[in-house]
């Protein structure tokens, strides 16, 4: 015990990304013109069908405890829900586990999986909550950096070489904070790798319907049977659907972990808010919802080309990956002299007024996230404060 604190905390941090919008909110309400592309969440009111059927689930009465695996006409919809995106593979509904937000269906899966002296690799730059909730389980993160040649994503040969050890593996695609997204064919080698090894993989892909390719963005459930026998796909609505705060997310897992990972839940949270999962089910059930998810894609497709032009344009010589999914785009500001990432975002926010964050809350702090999950005049605001602050820096 340490400062009279549990052990269990000795490597916990606060969040750096919600501690940015909480420093911009601060700011807006001191009377600062902040404009805030550190938030990473959709700007967007979530869909009127699903927001109906939760003030529904409440004026039926339905605000009691539901099961703690959640209720069966959330976890069919979502099941159905991931058998269609994946060309119609059956789905059980009975392994999919519903929690408050995709955050807890990770450390559910985390504490079930994971213990001391397990090592779990984490492809970085990463999202920030990884690490710490493998240290919550009481086992090591090993942050394995990602080839700048290839989008910052980790290859099987990265991890092989730096964790011929490893006992889990968590991916993230579309990736929180490049934007990058793995093919099809790098999923496979990496499932392939860790079926061989025995890893278990806890594959992120909040984020897969926010693709700018065709489709939804290749899953591990496009893959055979045989190689997800050791994956935990999480997912949930809160990206998607503009539904953060309505703490919905799930985990589709093998039978045994899903049922551990249940009553794990029980003895935590119980399960996730019961109107919330109406809510939910609405959203991925409902095909008038497609269109609003069609239009809000459409909507961070054109910001991202306005994000990426922009700086193709009037910043020439900074690197930045290419951002084929989710709503992150990621820039190195090591070119613009000796500065890193931290002191880019504290200068940018006081001198200029734009709230973004530094990539050391990821893991590489040469890098800075902005966040297009904004409304189109304060991405171009934003992006004018931006460019003038930067060249004023490289000159």
């Amino acid at each position: 015990m340490t400062d009279g604190l549990s052990a269990n905390l000795q490597h916990l941090e606060t969040s750096a990304t919600i501690a940015i919008s909480a420093e911009a909110r601060r700011r807006k309400a001191a009377g600062e013109d902040v404009i805030d592309l550190g938030a990473g969440e959709p700007d967007f009111p979530t869909p009127q069908v699903p927001a109906e059927a939760g003030i529904r689930a409440i004026k039926d009465g339905k605000t009691h405890y539901s099961a703690n695996e959640g209720i069966l006409e959330l976890r069919a919809a979502a099941a159905t829900h991931l058998s269609l995106l994946s060309g119609g593979r059956p789905v059980n509904a009975d392994h999919i586990v519903v929690s408050n937000g995709s955050k807890q269906s990770l450390f559910n899966a985390c504490f079930t999986l994971f213990g001391p002296g397990d090592v779990v690799a984490i492809p970085a730059p990463a999202w920030v909550s990884y690490p710490q909730i493998v240290h919550l389980a009481r086992a090591r993160p090993v942050m394995i950096a990602g080839d700048p040649e290839w989008s910052l994503k980790a290859s099987v040969k990265d991890l092989a070489r730096m964790l011929p050890g490893a006992t889990g593996l968590i991916l993230c695609s579309p990736c929180n904070p490049t934007g990058a997204v793995y093919t099809h064919a790098e999923i496979r080698a990496i499932a392939q790798w860790a079926t061989e090894r025995k890893v278990w993989v806890i594959a992120d892909e909040i984020y897969r319907r926010i693709h700018y390719g065709t489709g939804p963005a290749p899953s591990f459930l496009d893959l055979p049977e045989d190689l997800l026998e050791r994956v935990v796909l999480i997912t949930g609505v809160s990206k998607t659907y503009a539904m953060t705060g309505w703490r919905v997310g799930f985990a589709l897992a093998p039978a045994k972990i899903a049922k551990a990972m249940a009553a794990l839940q029980s003895h935590t949270t119980t399960g996730a808010n019961h109107p919330a999962q109406f809510a939910a089910a609405a959203a991925l059930g409902d095909e008038r919802v497609e269109q609003d998810v069609q239009r809000m894609v459409g909507e961070f497709r054109k910001r991202r080309d306005i994000v990426v032009s922009r700086f193709r344009q009037d910043l020439p010589g900074v690197e930045f990956v290419d951002p084929l999914g989710a709503f992150y785009f990621f820039f190195r500001v090591d070119s613009f002299g000796k500065i890193t990432g931290t002191d880019f975002c504290t200068r940018l926010i006081t001198q200029s007024g734009v709230a973004l964050v530094p990539g050391a809350a990821f893991g590489d702090d040469r890098w800075v996230r902005l966040s297009y999950a904004a409304a189109t005049d304060s991405i171009k605001q934003a992006l004018d404060r931006i460019v003038s602050f930067a060249r004023k820096l490289g000159d």
